[in-house]
C-alpha cells in the first residue's frame, strides 16, 4: 500500500492533516468518510524522500521491516482499555495510564501522541487513525463504531478476541513449520561444511594419486572450488538479493505477484489461502455485528487480510454487491469459496445471521487449517528425506567411488 498525506475538517470544522497507508486516494476518502472527516486534500505522501537528518534517526527496525509492534502488545492493549472502559475510567485518564504501563517503545511513544490529541479534542478513533502502521483501518473503525454506539468496551473485547485468535493461528503454523526449518537449516550447514573443509581434503588426496574421477566427484570438486574462490560475491550477491527481493515485494505489483505465488505454493498453499478466508469470515462478521455497511466491511477487510492477491478479490466482491447483487452471487463469483460454505453464506441471507455464519465458516476455516498444520509435518517428511537421500547419494558417489577405485587398483598390483 501507498502512503498518502491528507488535509480534512472533521465534525467540530477544525483543520486535521495525517498520513495514511491506503490502497488508492480513494481508499483514504473512505477511510476519513468513515472518522466524519471531510478530506480538502488527499496526495501520495513524500515521507519516502528521507533528508540525510532522516536518516540518522531511521529506526534499525523500520529498515528491516519490523516496525509494527508484537499482536501481544496489542491483545494486552485492548484488554487492558476493556477493562478501563467498562470499569468507567475516563479514556484520556486510561490512554495515559496504558502509555506509561506499556512494555512497547513504539505503542508507549504512539499513546502519548493519541493522549496529546484526545486533549485537542480529538476522537480516540481520529487520534488511533494517525498511526496507521500500528493500528489497522479495522481496528480503528471499531473503535469508531463503539464510540458512537457507547459500546466502546465491546468494541475492544471483539478486538481482543479477533488478535487472539489470528495468534493462536500464527503459533501453530510456526509450531508446525519448526522441524522443517531446522532440517533444511541443519542441510545448509552441512552443504557450507562440505564446499569448505571436506571435499578439498579429498580433492588434493585425489590429485596427488592421479587417480581418474568420476563425473559425481568431478561435479563436489567444481562445486567446493566455486564455493571457495566465489563466497565473497556469493555473499554481496546474496546480501543484494535480499534487499532488492524486499525493495520489489513492496512495490504493488511485486507485492501482488508474490502474495498471489504464496496461496499457490505446494503443500502451504491451501494452508495459507484457508487461514487468510479464516481471517476474512471472523473480521467481516465482527464487522456486520459492529452494524457497519456491508460495503464498507468489505472494504476494511480487505485491508484486514493482509494479501493483496486476495483483497482484490474482495474489493471485487464489494464492486458486486454495490452493482446490486446478493452476498452469496458476489462470494460465487469470487471464487474464493467452497460449496459448503457457499450454503452457508445462502443460509445466513435467507435468516438474516449473516454475522452469524460468517462466524461459522471462519470457525470451518479454522478446524481446516488445524487438520492441515497436523498433517504438514507427515507429507513434508517425504521430501526431506529424499533431499538427504539425494545428497547422501551423490557424496557416496563422489567420494567412495573413487577410493573404491583406487583400493581396486592397488589390489590388483
Amino acid at each position: 500500500m501507498a502512503a498518502f498525506d491528507y488535509i480534512g475538517r472533521n465534525s467540530r470544522g477544525e483543520q486535521v492533516k495525517g498520513a495514511i497507508d491506503a490502497a488508492s486516494s480513494t481508499a483514504v476518502a473512505e477511510q476519513l468518510s468513515r472518522q466524519q472527516i471531510i478530506p480538502i486534500s488527499i496526495e501520495p505522501s513524500k515521507r519516502s524522500s528521507r533528508s540525510s537528518g532522516d536518516l540518522a534517526q531511521l529506526d534499525i527496525g523500520d529498515l528491516l521491516g519490523f516496525s509494527s509492534i508484537s499482536l501481544d502488545d496489542l491483545i494486552v492493549f485492548c484488554r487492558q482499555m476493556y477493562a478501563l472502559v467498562r470499569s468507567g475510567v475516563p479514556i484520556l485518564r486510561a490512554i495515559h495510564g496504558m502509555a506509561e504501563s506499556s512494555n512497547s517503545p513504539k505503542l508507549k511513544v504512539a499513546l502519548r501522541e493519541v493522549a496529546t490529541q484526545l486533549e485537542g479534542g480529538y476522537a480516540l478513533s481520529s487520534a488511533l487513525n494517525q498511526h496507521p502502521k500500528l493500528f489497522s483501518p479495522l481496528f480503528v473503525s471499531l473503535v469508531h463504531v463503539g464510540e458512537n454506539t457507547g459500546q466502546l468496551d465491546g468494541a475492544f473485547l471483539k478486538l481482543a478476541s479477533y488478535f487472539e485468535r489470528e495468534q493462536d493461528t500464527r503459533k501453530r503454523v510456526k509450531t508446525a513449520l519448526r522441524y522443517p526449518s531446522f532440517v533444511l537449516a541443519a542441510i545448509a550447514i552441512a552443504m557450507v561444511v562440505l564446499n569448505i573443509f571436506v571435499i578439498p581434503t579429498f580433492a588434493n588426496m585425489f590429485a596427488k594419486l592421479g587417480a581418474d574421477l568420476p563425473w559425481a566427484t568431478k561435479a563436489l570438486i567444481a562445486s567446493s572450488n566455486f564455493f571457495l574462490d566465489y563466497w565473497p560475491q556469493m555473499l554481496v550477491a546474496l546480501v543484494i538479493g535480499f534487499f532488492g527481493t524486499r525493495a520489489y515485494l513492496k512495490t504493488p505489483a511485486g507485492l501482488y505477484k508474490w502474495d498471489r505465488f504464496k496461496t499457490k505454493l505446494p503443500i502451504v498453499g491451501s494452508i495459507i489461502e484457508r487461514s487468510i478466508l479464516a481471517r476474512f469470515s471472523h473480521s467481516f462478521s465482527i464487522i456486520l455485528k459492529a452494524g457497519l455497511p456491508m460495503t464498507s466491511g468489505l472494504t476494511l477487510v480487505s485491508d484486514a487480510v493482509d494479501n493483496t492477491f486476495m483483497s482484490k478479490k474482495i474489493i471485487a466482491m464489494r464492486t458486486s454487491i454495490e452493482s446490486g447483487e446478493s452476498l452469496l452471487r458476489s462470494a460465487a463469483t469470487s471464487t474464493l469459496f467452497t460449496p459448503l460454505v457457499l450454503q452457508m453464506i445462502a443460509v445466513g441471507e435467507e435468516t438474516g445471521r449473516v454475522d452469524e455464519l460468517l462466524q461459522e465458516v471462519g470457525d470451518y476455516y479454522e478446524r481446516e487449517v488445524d487438520y492441515e498444520l497436523a498433517t504438514l509435518t507427515a507429507r513434508i517428511e517425504p521430501i526431506l528425506i529424499a533431499i538427504v537421500a539425494a545428497m547422501v547419494l551423490i557424496l557416496a558417489l563422489g567420494i567412495f567411488t573413487p577410493m573404491w577405485d583406487m583400493m581396486s587398483a592397488f589390489k590388483g598390483k
